[in-house]
Parts: C-alpha cells; sequence; structure tokens
C-alpha cells in the first residue's frame, strides 16, 4: 500500500515543477496586491497524536497574538500534504512545513520560506540534548536491541513504519539512502504507513514493525511513559544531515508583515517561556532567517525518490 503513496509523491513532484515552470505568470498576478491578513492561519503537520499537538500549539498562537496584535488560529491537518493544499487555497496564512513538503508547496507557487527552526543537536544513543544550536538533523532508523538488524541489508523483507511519502525524516532520506546500499524502499520491504513520530516508535517497541524510520529522537516523545525506552531500542542506521523544518508564508503576503511575523517568532524564541513552548510543540529552540537555497539538498534527495519510482 505504501507504494501507491509513495509513487503519489513522484507524481506530485513532477507536477509541481511543471506547474512552477508554466504558472509563474499567475504567481506575480497573485502578488500583485500584497495580502494584509486581518487574522493570521498556522498550519501544522501531526509529527505526534494531532489532539496533543493542537493543545501544545495554543499557547504558541496567545504568544504571536500578542506580538502581532492580530488574532491567531491554529490548524492541525490530518496530513503532510493538508498545510502545503490548505496554502495553496490560501486557507492558511502560514504553514510549520518540513523540508520536502515545503519544497513541493514552493515549486507549487504555494509558499515561501520565511523562518528556519533551530535545535539542540541530540546524542542518539542516549537521547540527550547537546548544547548546540543547530539548522539540522538527523532520521534513523529505529530498531529493539534484540533485532537481529545490524546494516541496512538486513532490512530486506523486513517491515518497515514510515510516516508519509513526503516526510522527510519518516521516510524521504532513510528510503533514499537504502536505495544506494541496493535496498529498494518500494520493492524489497513492507512498508506501514504511519502517522506521527511517537506512533513509530511504539509501533517498534510493539513489534508490529521490525524498524521505523524517524527523527533522532522521537524517542523523547514517549520517555515519560516509557521510562527504559533506551534501554530497549536502538538507531541500527543514522542519516545525512536533513535541513530544519520551515516556517512557511504564502507568497503574496505584505512584506512589511512577513518582516513583522518573522520577528515575532524569533522574540519569542530568544525567551525562556516562549522558547518551552515552541520546545514542546517540535523540539525547536529558536529560529532564523532562511532562503530557498538553504533547501537544495532537499531536491537533490526528491530527484533521488523520483528515480526510485522510475
Amino acid at each position: 500500500m505504501f507504494k501507491k503513496f509513495a509513487t503519489g509523491l513522484i507524481m506530485m513532484v513532477l507536477i509541481a515543477g511543471l506547474l512552477a515552470a508554466c504558472g509563474s505568470g499567475d504567481k506575480k498576478k497573485d502578488t500583485d496586491e500584497a495580502y494584509k491578513p486581518k487574522e493570521l492561519k498556522i498550519g501544522f503537520v501531526p509529527s505526534q497524536n494531532a489532539e496533543t499537538l493542537e493543545a501544545r500549539a495554543k499557547p504558541l498562537a496567545d504568544l504571536l497574538s500578542k506580538e502581532l496584535d492580530i488574532p491567531v488560529e491554529v490548524k492541525v491537518t490530518t496530513d503532510y500534504n493538508g498545510v502545503v493544499e490548505a496554502m495553496g487555497s490560501k486557507q492558511l496564512d502560514l504553514g510549520f512545513l518540513p523540508p520536502t513538503d515545503y519544497v513541493l508547496a514552493h515549486n507549487k507557487g504555494y509558499a515561501d520560506v520565511l523562518l528556519q527552526a533551530l535545535r539542540y543537536g541530540v546524542d542518539p544513543k542516549t537521547g540527550e540534548d547537546t548544547d548546540e544550536k543547530v539548522e539540522y538533523y538527523y532520521a534513523g532508523l529505529l530498531v529493539k536491541n534484540d533485532s537481529g538488524i545490524e546494516k541496512l541489508e538486513d532490512l530486506k523483507g523486513k517491515k518497515i513504519g514510515w510516516q508519509g511519502p513526503t516526510s522527510s525524516a519518516g521516510y524521504v532520506w532513510a528510503a533514499v539512502e537504502m536505495n544506494k546500499k541496493g535496498i529498494n524502499p518500494q520493492k524489497d520491504v513492507e512498508g506501514v504507513q504511519l502517522q506521527g513520530h511517537d506512533k513509530g516508535v511504539q509501533a517498534v517497541l510493539d513489534g508490529d514493525v521490525d524498524a521505523a524510520s524517524v527523527f533522532v529522537d522521537a524517542r523523547n516523545i514517549l520517555k515519560n511513559d516509557i521510562p527504559d525506552i533506551f534501554d530497549k531500542t536502538h538507531y541500527m542506521y543514522q542519516t545525512a544531515k536533513i535541513p530544519n523544518d520551515t516556517v512557511s508564508v504564502r507568497p503574496d503576503m505584505d512584506k512589511k508583515w512577513k518582516e513583522k511575523i518573522a520577528d515575532a517568532f524569533i522574540k519569542i524564541g530568544e525567551d525562556p517561556k516562549g522558547q518551552k513552548i515552541i520546545h514542546d510543540i517540535y523540539t525547536h529552540v529558536g529560529y532564523k532567517k532562511s532562503k530557498d537555497s538553504n533547501f537544495d539538498t532537499v531536491r537533490e534527495y526528491s530527484d533521488e525518490i523520483n528515480k526510485i519510482g522510475q
């Protein structure tokens, strides 16, 4: 079943490229009149339980509302593509988009990158944060200690928990790097689509999958409920660096409003109370202004995913 989703990703990326090439005139027309929000609508993608995520995002909305002096509404979609399409139809003004989804949205003319998240580095063995704030993170293939899976080649014929087909940490990076080792992620393993990286970790613990691709370290989401989670599991593989998540904005947003929103996020990330709130949502510890070229590596991985599907 996951193969169908992945094939859908390939088609979306290809179509997005055509739309970007053919629709540039429409995009210019849309931005002739700058959009000035009277209410800011922000979309979140479900890296954890959707209800939990919404509850954790509302305090951020309150802080932003105070800084921007307009109402701020939080919307949590059911999948990664939900925010992309909602921004395209202008139902959302802002989106927390993972890198692959940002590139897809930008190619379609639906979003421009505004900010890039900062995270503390993580020791994948202990799950402990380092002191360094970084603009990237890693994905890992998580397994139980007694799984017998020691290298990528051992995954052949195994059941793997994936996130959506556009998820950088939950599918794209691991899939591309598996394919480079001769393990086709669409043909040589049984893919199981899960919703939320916490669900990927839980599926490994429960034995529902042999391995799961999740961000390092997603185990922190469950460590309060399962204190020995680090003793039971480990990452048998860690991917190359992935650019951190974006805060992306609809392209027709007024330039002064873009700056105002960016400054508000940066200010919140520098305040201890605000930093705790954003850390609870996506383990972000701050934000910095970003540019589209920061995500060229994402385009390279997307191209590799396309080749796998051909």
